[in-house]
């Protein structure tokens, strides 16, 4: 990636009114986030991840799968918005000042966008900072329940779990169309961290090519789709992001104007 490349990119996302910002799990990781398709250490090594993450083991076994969610926060609850993170919020502000938009829509459910000062996330498989009650679908923050016993259970009685997408599940109906909303708006979009392997979120990536949009990839490695996009700029968002904003003049008063 050399600077002629970033500043194509700059100028594409400087002019653009609106755009579209997918993120994967790529941007988690740069905080240190582990996905769970990584090997498990400790207690949880003899357990498979991609079984645990099903509904049917919820349905099965709600106490292993609550405490191993609750194993998997603790985890990260120390990991902190990147610069990639705080890159996408600033130009989200920097669009809006303008009178434009930036959608951000991510696979991630740690909520380190909204952290790094992101808003109206569109979060494709949920946050599991919330967690809701089976019984009465009642939500509440991750702070306000209380996990000295696993299952958690509300005042109702009812398993609390996680407000995430397990596999078996359905895609929350909203998110999916406020994110078909922002591909089908946008006049330039970004995928930034992510395999575009994973439907729906590859689904998307294709839609934006078929409007012949400008298609930006921000990756350290190559991806399927890496050859139909527009720019592929390799590296850690972390890395490329705050240099897309220096090559916009982030800083100038020209931009803030």
């Amino acid at each position: 990636m050399d600077d002629t490349e970033l500043r194509a990119v700059a100028s594409l996302i400087r002019d653009a009114n609106r755009i579209a910002v997918f993120t994967g799990a790529g941007v988690s990781a740069e905080s240190g986030i582990e996905t769970f398709r990584q090997p498990q250490t400790g207690l949880w090594a003899r357990y498979d991840p991609m079984e645990l993450a099903h509904v049917d083991a919820l349905a099965r076994d709600p106490e292993t799968v609550t405490r191993w969610y609750h194993w998997r926060f603790s985890k990260c609850a120390d990991a902190k918005p990147n610069a990639g993170h705080h890159a996408i919020a600033e130009l989200q502000r920097l669009k809006r000042a303008r009178g434009g938009g930036v959608d951000v829509v991510t696979q991630n459910i740690d909520g380190l966008h909204q952290a790094g000062g992101a808003e109206d996330v569109i979060e494709l498989h949920g946050s599991i900072l919330r967690w809701r009650c089976q019984k009465t679908g009642s939500m509440r923050a991750i702070e306000e329940v209380d996990f000295s016993a696993f299952p958690p259970r509300s005042e109702a009685g009812g398993i609390l779990r996680p407000d995430i997408v397990l596999f078996g599940e359905m895609l929350p109906e909203a998110a999916l169309e406020a994110a078909e909303r922002a591909v089908l708006s946008c006049d330039v979009f970004l995928t930034i961290g992510t395999s575009a392997v994973v439907y729906p979120a590859a689904g998307y990536i294709e839609m934006a090519i078929s409007r012949g949009v400008p298609s930006v990839e921000v990756d350290p490695d190559a991806t399927p789709m890496s050859t139909h996009m527009t720019h592929t700029l390799a590296g850690p968002s972390g890395d490329v992001l705050p240099r897309l904003l220096e090559h916009m003049g982030v800083g100038d008063d020209t931009e803030r104007s």
